[in-house]
Parts: C-alpha cells; sequence; structure tokens
C-alpha cells in the first residue's frame, strides 16, 4: 500500500477491525454482540412517524428529546447527558476532551481493543495493566498515579463484571483525572456505576442502545457525568461534527429509552438463555467464564480456540476468537435465540467429540 501521501501520524496507526458482517452466506450470527431481538415496536413507529418532509431539515444538534428520556432515566439532569453516534463515537471523544499527551492512561491488556487504538490516534501515553489469572481486575493498580482511566465494566471480552465498591475505590483514588466507565454491556447483570455520579465530578458513564435495546443499525450511544464533563464533550463534538444524530435515531433512541417493559422482557430472556447456554456447554466439557454481558467467553479444553472458531463456520455459526496472547484459545459467544443457542450446543458437543 502507498502511504506517501497519509499524515505521519496514522503511518504506524493499526485500526480496530470489527467482527465479520457477512453479505452473502446465511450464519448464526453468534460474533458481534447484537440483540437476537427486534426493537421495540414503539422505536419502529417512532422511525416511520419521522420519515416524511422534515428529513430535508437538520436534526436537533442538542438531541434535546433523548437527553431529557436519558436524564429522567436515570435521575440527572440533561446538562448531564451526551449524546452520540454510538458508544464508539463517544468513547473517541472522550478520550480526546480528557486525557493529555504526556500523562499516562491506564486500562487493561484484555478489553474493549478499541482503547488502544483512541490512545494512538491522540498521541497519548498509556499502560496497558494486566489482568490476573482468572481475569479479574487488579483493581490495586488503577489507584492513582495515572493520566486517567478507563475500565470496561463488565468487561470484554472476558464478560467479568466488577463490583461497584471497586470502581467506587478507583474513582476515589483519582480525583483529579477522570475515570471513564464503559458499560455498553451494564444491562445484562451487572452494577452500574451511574449512581456514583452524584458523588464524584471525575467519573463519566458511557452506555449505548446496541445491546440491550436492540438498536446496532442505529448507532446510538450516550455519556452520563457532571455538567462540566458534558461541557467538554460537546466542546470536541462540536469542534468536529455538529449533527452527529439524525432525525431517524433521535426518534428511535427516545422512543426506545421510554418503552422500559420492552427492555425488561428482552433483557431478561437474554440472560435466561444465556444462563441456561453456560450450563449446557459446562456439561459438555467447556470452561465457561461467568458473564454479566450478552456473550459468553469460552473455551474447549486441547482444542486450539481458532480450531474451533472454524469449525463452527463450517457448521454455519459465526463467533467472535482473538489471536492475542492469553485468550488465543477462547471464544467470545454472543447470546442469541434460544434456538441458535441449542445450534450452538449441538455443534460445540460434535467438536468435542472429534466428529
Amino acid at each position: 500500500m502507498d502511504k506517501r501521501f497519509w499524515s505521519e501520524r496514522i503511518q504506524n496507526l493499526i485500526p480496530y477491525t470489527p467482527g465479520e458482517q457477512p453479505k452473502r452466506q446465511v450464519f448464526i450470527k453468534l460474533n458481534t454482540n447484537e440483540s437476537p431481538y427486534p426493537p421495540s415496536p414503539k422505536v419502529l413507529e417512532a422511525i416511520r412517524n419521522e420519515t416524511g418532509p422534515q428529513l430535508r431539515l437538520y436534526p436537533d444538534p442538542e438531541a434535546t428529546a433523548l437527553r431529557e428520556a436519558l436524564a429522567e432515566r436515570y435521575g440527572l439532569t440533561p446538562e448531564q447527558v451526551f449524546c452520540g453516534n454510538g458508544s464508539d463515537e463517544v468513547l473517541g471523544l472522550c478520550f480526546y476532551a480528557f486525557f493529555t499527551p504526556g500523562k499516562k492512561v491506564v486500562f487493561p491488556d484484555i478489553t474493549y481493543s478499541f482503547y488502544p487504538v483512541y490512545t494512538e490516534l491522540f498521541h497519548l501515553d498509556y499502560e496497558e495493566i494486566p489482568l490476573n489469572e482468572d481475569f479479574s481486575l487488579p483493581v490495586e493498580r488503577f489507584l492513582g498515579g495515572n493520566g486517567g482511566a478507563v475500565v470496561c465494566n463488565p468487561n470484554a471480552p472476558t464478560g467479568k463484571p466488577l463490583p461497584l465498591d471497586d470502581i467506587r475505590r478507583i474513582v476515589e483514588a483519582n480525583p483529579d483525572v477522570v475515570v471513564m466507565v464503559d458499560e455498553a454491556y451494564v444491562d445484562f447483570g451487572a452494577p452500574s456505576a451511574v449512581p456514583l455520579l452524584k458523588q464524584y465530578p471525575n467519573l463519566v458513564v458511557i452506555q449505548t442502545m446496541s445491546k440491550s435495546r436492540s438498536l446496532a443499525g442505529m448507532r446510538l450511544g450516550y455519556a452520563l457525568g457532571s455538567p462540566d464533563l458534558i461541557a467538554a464533550i460537546n466542546c470536541v463534538k462540536n469542534s468536529f461534527n455538529s449533527y452527529p444524530l439524525d432525525r431517524l435515531a433521535l426518534a428511535a433512541g427516545e422512543a426506545a429509552v421510554r418503552d422500559v417493559d420492552y427492555f425488561e422482557r428482552t433483557r431478561r430472556m437474554v440472560m435466561e438463555t444465556r444462563e441456561r447456554t453456560a450450563a449446557r456447554l459446562k456439561a459438555l466439557g467447556m470452561m465457561v467464564h461467568d458473564s454479566g454481558t450478552n456473550f459468553l467467553f469460552a473455551s474447549c479444553p486441547g482444542i486450539p480456540g481458532q480450531k474451533v472458531q472454524q469449525a463452527l463456520r463450517e457448521r454455519g455459526i459465526l463467533v467472535r476468537w482473538f489471536d492475542r496472547p492469553r485468550i488465543r484459545d477462547f471464544l467470545r459467544i454472543t447470546i442469541g435465540t434460544d434456538e441458535d443457542m441449542e445450534a450452538l450446543c449441538r455443534a460445540c458437543e460434535e467438536i468435542m467429540k472429534g466428529i
């Protein structure tokens, strides 16, 4: 590839690699942590109602109605809410807004692989702190002496949740820098740090509507924090793209937040299916970590992870494999419908038996 005309800032940048999105062959798709259920009917109605002559006009750059709905849900003020084009964009804006070159940002070595991409893109110094042998977070190593901390809770791709008291310890130990808690999967069984926002002005919580609200296709994410932190994110956003969310996304997001019954029902279904699937895979002899997410982190003892991934693919099932130290023998398996997970379990049984 000819990089002569590339900026020197990106010539050595290694971008994030998203999960496979098949375009032709039909797979059972358990590789990108999407919801197995459709969006709320109220969301679809809201989108239909917004498709008209008003699309010729710019959307609300402040996302006012959506921010008000989120503020009401979490017991905050609208000034404590920022909405962006998916949590990936929100995370990127936060990395730029809160962390300074020359001051080391810390996050785990096994976590969401976009974090080191952001730090490289924005020329930030960082340290990847190794997780413990059981993939738990070594909390003591996050207690001060850094230029900011990022914690994914529950963690990805391990699925392991961190107790709220440990989040509090990290935030309290870093009073002069921002602690970012990425809660992309928090709705599936982990404690949210949102209640801590009233006490700690250095805490920002990032969530998404891609998982628990079935809106991965709409790209809706948001940050929750003090008005001062939210103002910093807006400063970056308005220096880059003042209209990140379109009219359809804004309508869909507000409807999704307000339809609490549908949200509760579908997330509960995912969690119930997760527990049944974990028990079934363990009975087959697989190693399955406890999960607070909409996926499982599992391995087949004695069989390389990539080999298992390929064997599942040959059987029409996509799962995610990471070519990284310590986790090469593990697979991240999204929770699908009960029928999807039954097919997965049958396939894993065949693979374990060498069929």
